[in-house]
């Protein structure tokens, strides 16, 4: 059974100009250990749709769908139920640790409030582990550190402390996002590490939300490509690097620097922007912006699948693969 089922997944905003569609009938699933990228311009809906899953939607936001961990129901649960899981079993790292972090407690006391109140542990006891787990984060010094407040630290050894708050109860989900957000290259390059190593290590599961592809390339099992609020590509970390098929993530690597890339080769930047969330396009959402548009990108795209379970919603089929998901317009006919 997967960790994480999520089916149908709807996200939607009100606001003063009209209804904001975040995100359109997301379907995704996360097996144990699994760790799986998220990957998208800002806007793509990637942080809306954890929010939702996790109940943290604004109070103008509304969700519908199922998404269902370890086959209990998150959607529509009631906050006190909520909580239970939270924390516990479900850890979300947030992408700017300056506003996550309370700057009028320092560390100690935000990480032995968790452990005290999802475990119940004793003070002696939660600080002992608070300090484990800055070990782990290798915070230098942690016994000393600890008691230091959110200002003392460097951007990088904040994003580490808020990792070790997410792992203090051994949750078996880890959703991090933008956890990198901020940070120097080679801070990056020690926090992906770092993750990957825990994740091996505990076996979490982990879901890494990121505008960067270059960032989960050592990190990420699978990778979601989201455009527009639904999801375009889906395969492992190889497929989706070494043999794109949708025009968007071929869009997104040419865009990245590369070191095995000539001196005299450009960087290709994707022309325009995506599509009004209020007035979303018919057809394909990406065609306005894609290099390969003809007139059959007008009608909604179908979703193909291949064997070996990577997808892509686009009317350029790949190589061997069947149809999942008929077009709107072609289902709605052969419905008729």
């Amino acid at each position: 059974m997967a960790l994480l089922d999520v089916r149908g997944l709807e996200v939607e905003f009100d606001t003063p100009e009209g209804v904001v569609r975040a995100v359109t009938g997301l379907n995704f699933s996360l097996e144990p250990g699994e760790a799986l990228a998220i990957v998208g311009e800002s806007g793509s809906g990637k942080s809306q749709m954890m929010m939702a899953i996790m109940g943290l939607l604004a109070e103008n936001g509304r969700a519908r769908g199922s998404a269902r961990f370890q086959g209990e129901e998150l959607m529509g649960m009631k906050a006190a139920e909520l909580n239970r899981i939270r924390g516990s079993k479900i850890a979300m790292i947030f992408q700017d640790p300056m506003t996550s972090l309370n700057p009028y407690l320092n560390i100690e006391t935000q990480m032995v409030e968790v452990l005290r109140h999802h475990q119940g542990m004793k003070r002696s006891e939660a600080r002992a582990h608070a300090v484990e787990m800055l070990n782990a984060v290798r915070i230098p010094d942690a016994e000393e550190r600890i008691r230091q407040y959110p200002h003392e630290y460097s951007g990088g050894m904040q994003q580490r402390v808020m990792i070790a708050m997410g792992l203090l109860c051994e949750p078996d989900l880890l959703i991090a996002d933008e956890p990198t957000t901020a940070l120097d290259v080679t801070v990056q390059a020690q926090i992906m590490q770092l993750m990957r190593e825990l994740s091996e290590k505990t076996r979490m599961s982990l879901i890494m939300i990121t505008h960067d592809l270059a960032v989960v390339a050592e990190v990420a099992d699978r990778i979601m490509v989201m455009y527009a609020g639904e999801v375009v590509e889906t395969g492992t970390a190889d497929q989706i690097f070494y043999a794109p098929c949708h025009p968007y993530t071929q869009g997104l690597l040419a865009s990245v620097p590369r070191l095995d890339r000539l001196d005299t080769d450009d960087l290709h930047a994707i022309p325009g922007n995506p599509p009004n969330l209020l007035e979303l396009p018919d057809g394909c959402r990406f065609r306005e912006r894609c290099s390969q548009a003809s007139a059959a990108c007008l009608e909604r795209p179908p979703v193909w699948e291949t064997e070996d379970g990577r997808s892509s919603r686009c009317v350029l089929r790949p190589e061997g693969a069947v149809m999942r998901e008929k077009a709107a317009g072609a289902a709605a006919e052969e419905a008729e």
